[in-house]
């Protein structure tokens, strides 16, 4: 999801959207993110907005944030209904740990939305899990409830990686969750990698991917490691207790996961996701990066309507409370530009396999892709048909290109 911009204007406490982003609404593709904010443990490398159980207290729980979700589900249907609303393509539960809440809950979480909002014939419903917190019986039970597909966090096989990362799964236990959730019925499974960790050799790196292709998965994202202010690991680098992720290794890392996930029939679609064939791919994902509309609900999301923006307060105390009096979450919001949606545009779509259409770009972007088809980051071919599409190279220098294409 985009990240929190930096300012915005106060957001209506009705939660009610301007005329101007509820047209059109419904031609666009339509999802719902959900943000679950618990977790067991706090991994040392990441910073989503989640809490642990000391942390948050007795100020919320899983029962008063699912109260709070279906309070903002009724918020949305009824600003929705502004316009022509839309019924949700595709729903993520992310996080934070969704299956900490187990299955019964996650089901609670579909119907409220297919309550309030309404699914779609054929819609997709991901849940994010940890593998330490599934069972065969917990896949079984969210497949019953309407999930269609799963996406687990694996990031490494080998336990040194994983320590380095703080991550408390075992080695095994999320190939063992794939497959019990293969077995479940789902068709569609996903396994989250992150590269470039402190201490990972290569042959680490390839252990892991042998583990996903055993997995029998037909998608695979792969992250290289960023190093975020304000986490655990970011103060060890500080301290010299970690080195700095390596630019170039993180590029043979990107080349060797690319070359065997595409060896074994699972091809890039997005810069950092792969999948077996286009009914593997994430629509979910694809609705952020070809510019859909979605309502995020829960602590911290973020929704987008119509070139409108808004995010909600983060602890789920405040989140839980602002619904109750029966006011929207949202902590403030911004109206984007059309000058705003290009630029997002060319972020976005650039990184996915079709590319963008070259009339997003102005006339230095245009300039810009030629020398880029040049210097062998786009594609010529593409190019010369009206669109932008990298290489194979280009996807290692993505960001590059994109900052080029906009300068």
């Amino acid at each position: 999801m985009p990240a929190q911009p930096p300012t915005g204007e106060p957001a209506p406490a009705d939660g009610s959207l301007p005329g101007s982003a509820l047209t059109g609404l419904g031609s666009r593709p339509f999802g719902v993110y959900v943000h679950v904010p618990f977790c067991a443990t706090r991994c040392g490398y990441c910073d989503f907005n989640t809490y642990t159980a000391d942390e948050l207290g007795s100020s919320a729980s899983f029962g008063s944030w699912l109260d709070g979700l279906r309070a903002e589900l009724e918020l949305a249907a009824k600003v929705l209904s502004a316009g022509p609303a839309p019924a949700a393509d595709t729903v993520f539960v992310g996080g934070g740990t969704p299956s900490l809440l187990g299955a019964e809950r996650l089901g609670a979480v579909v119907d409220a939305i297919r309550d309030t909002l309404g699914l779609a014939a054929g819609a997709e419903v991901t849940t994010e899990s940890n593998p330490e917190s599934t069972s065969p019986e917990f896949f079984e039970r969210i497949r019953n409830s309407g999930f269609t597909r799963v996406s687990l966090g694996m990031q490494s096989a080998a336990e040194h990686v994983l320590k380095v990362l703080e991550r408390t799964h075992t080695p095994g236990r999320a190939v063992a969750a794939a497959r019990e959730a293969r077995a479940a019925g789902f068709e569609h499974v996903n396994l989250d990698l992150i590269y470039g960790t402190p201490g990972e050799r290569e042959q680490d790196l390839k252990s892991s991917l042998d583990a996903v292709l055993e997995a029998g998965v037909d998608h695979v994202s792969a992250y290289s490691l960023i190093v975020e202010d304000g986490t655990a690991m970011a103060r060890k680098v500080r301290r010299g207790e970690l080195p700095m992720p390596d630019e170039d290794v993180l590029a043979d890392r990107y080349e060797l996961i690319d070359a065997k996930l595409a060896e074994a029939g699972l091809h890039w679609y997005e810069v950092s996701n792969w999948a077996r064939d286009t009914d593997a791919e994430c629509r979910h994902n694809l609705g952020y990066w070809q510019g859909g509309d979605w309502w995020g609900a829960g602590p911290g999301a973020h929704s987008h309507v119509g070139g409108v923006r808004w995010w909600n307060v983060k602890h789920p105390a405040r989140y839980t409370a602002a619904l109750a009096e029966g006011n929207s979450p949202a902590q403030a919001r911004e109206l984007l530009t059309a000058e705003d949606q290009r630029i997002e545009r060319v972020m976005l779509e650039l990184r996915v396999r079709g590319g963008l259409a070259v009339d997003a770009l102005d006339d230095d972007g245009r300039r810009a892709a030629d020398r880029a088809a040049a210097d062998g980051l786009l594609q010529p071919e593409a190019l010369a048909g009206g669109r932008c599409v990298l290489t194979d190279r280009g996807r290692l220098l993505a960001d590059a290109v994109i900052t080029d294409l906009l300068s």
